[in-house]
């Protein structure tokens, strides 16, 4: 299961950063501008959009490129033992250590297992606010390089 929701995060994140990648602009020289004349001058509003409005879709690339810290694992594991040995504790007083010790696992897993959910579901809305930040600033890029681009005579889509 934890699996699974690893997987459905990692899809998500690779389909918004692609979607982010897909808003670029699209150029057309529309002044009959050569082609090396048209990559100088991508090349230099993508250098003023950068200095403009201080994102570097180069570093948010690498960023997410990165994977991300991987969920907690043991979360039953380890609340199955303290569950243990908490209704051990409580059987001895209640003169049945063993039934106290049964009683305590499952509790403990039980609610080791609930944490490990809220921990995912947690994460996976971290990530998708980066993303959504991620998303937000390449848009504001690219609309930077297309101001500059239709101010230096090109048709921008």
């Amino acid at each position: 299961m934890q699996r699974m929701q690893r997987v459905a995060i990692g899809l998500v994140v690779w389909v918004l950063t692609f979607a982010a990648a897909a808003q670029q602009p699209i150029i057309y020289p529309a002044k009959g501008q050569s082609a090396q004349k048209q990559n100088t001058d991508t090349a230099e509003c993508q250098l003023w959009a950068k200095q403009t409005t201080g994102v570097d879709p180069v570093a948010i690339a690498q960023q997410s490129g990165q994977p991300s810290a991987a969920p907690k694992q043991g979360g039953a594991v380890k609340g199955a033992a303290g569950g243990a040995a908490v209704g051990a504790a409580v059987g001895a007083i209640a003169g049945n250590a063993g039934k106290g010790a049964a009683i305590g696992a499952v509790t403990g897993t039980a609610a080791g297992g609930m944490r490990q959910r809220r921990a995912n579901q947690a994460e996976a809305g971290q990530q998708q606010a980066a993303q959504q930040q991620t998303s937000q600033q390449m848009a504001t890029f690219n609309r930077a390089v297309a101001a500059c681009m239709t101010g230096r005579g090109y048709t921008v889509q």
